[in-house]
């Protein structure tokens, strides 16, 4: 399977040299409440990120009313409380995702939501967003995997709780009808240990995948992140909030307002660092090297007809005037075509 390794997402083009796309994820952060929800949206433009993305679902849709709410969940909020409640709190409509999406647009960064069931997919699927993203929840979902896939628009795909064999199937299952395919490395826990990180899944996928990578981390504060650059991921997504001591499922787990611009500007520091693949030397480098590099000078007197050799040659600084002794051997054995003094720089007509 070859997915394409160059696409849209909004005006951001994601590519092999493109900068890390940043997703601020403000999940079920809102906790309901608009207001909260824009508020999320303007931390993450000022940020720096290149989108912000919420969660789309029907709590009747997505879960039996019984269900007990995961480990995690039950760490972060209301024991008692079912997870069906729980998300049935968290609903974000069809008019307020439009809000959003206008809000977004006042910002300048790309809106995206995840849709957890095919009623929601549906549903937003009106407000012609630039991107879907897939939770590690539905990896498995083949079904839905192919519907979000039809769609046509370039797909985020979370691998946590997963088996290599299963992300293996979900790709070859989006694959005849979508090759705009991010696939991101995670670890579905909120928040992880350090230990859980598991950067060198992205060299399996590497290995096993022809697929522009991601990371989708849930370590603690700025985190696995940034470290994830180096091994390639031109997508970088994140959990954060306006205030980690708020009662939901994924505040803990996320970053502050701080932390998030820290994490762009981070990752922007270690593009930066990263710079370019082609290997010569950079434009402060071009002085230096005429000062620090070597050319070849006479070791000792020279006389007119003396063959060159390596007992009558040295390699000095120069300024960079002369020979390099790179070239050595198209030197040595060669016959001066006059004499040189001790240290005098060597030239050949």
């Amino acid at each position: 399977m070859n997915f394409n390794r160059q696409f849209s997402v909004g005006s951001k083009v994601i590519n092999e040299d493109s900068p890390v796309f940043i997703i601020a994820e403000a999940g079920v952060n809102h906790g309901g409440d608009m207001d909260i929800a824009f508020q999320l949206i303007d931390v993450a433009a000022n940020a720096g990120a290149d989108a912000v993305k919420f969660q789309t679902f029907k709590a009747d849709q997505l879960i039996l009313e019984a269900i007990n709410k995961a480990p995690y969940q039950l760490k972060t909020t209301e024991a008692s409380e079912s997870q069906h409640d729980m998300l049935r709190r968290l609903e974000v409509t069809i008019d307020q995702n439009q809000q959003l999406k206008q809000r977004c647009k006042e910002k300048g960064i790309v809106f995206l939501t995840t849709p957890f069931e095919e009623k929601s997919l549906e549903e937003i699927d009106a407000l012609d967003l630039d991107a879907y993203k897939i939770a590690s929840t539905d990896l498995t979902n083949l079904p839905f995997l192919a519907r979000v896939a039809k769609k046509g628009k370039p797909i985020f795909l979370s691998t946590g709780m997963s088996y290599l064999s299963e992300v293996e199937l979900a790709l070859k299952e989006i694959y005849p009808h979508n090759k705009d395919v991010v696939l991101l490395a995670c670890t579905a826990n909120y928040p992880i240990v350090d230990e859980e990180a598991n950067l060198n899944t992205l060299i399996t996928f590497k290995k096993n995948f022809d697929v522009v990578l991601g990371y989708s981390d849930h370590s603690v504060g700025v985190g696995a992140a940034p470290y994830s650059v180096p091994m390639g991921v031109k997508v970088v997504e994140k959990h954060f909030t306006l205030d980690k001591s708020q009662e939901g499922p994924d505040h803990r787990a996320s970053l502050d307002p701080k932390e998030l611009a820290e994490l762009v500007v981070e990752i922007r520091k270690i593009e930066r660092y990263m710079g370019k693949k082609e290997k010569i030397p950079t434009i402060s480098e071009t002085q230096t090297r005429a000062s620090l590099q070597k050319c070849l000078v006479a070791k000792s007197k020279i006389e007119k007809g003396e063959l060159f050799s390596l007992d009558n040659l040295a390699a000095k600084r120069t300024g960079g005037v002369g020979i390099s002794p790179i070239y050595y051997r198209e030197i040595v054995g060669k016959t001066a075509s006059r004499s040189f003094q001790m240290n005098e720089i060597i030239e050949i007509d």
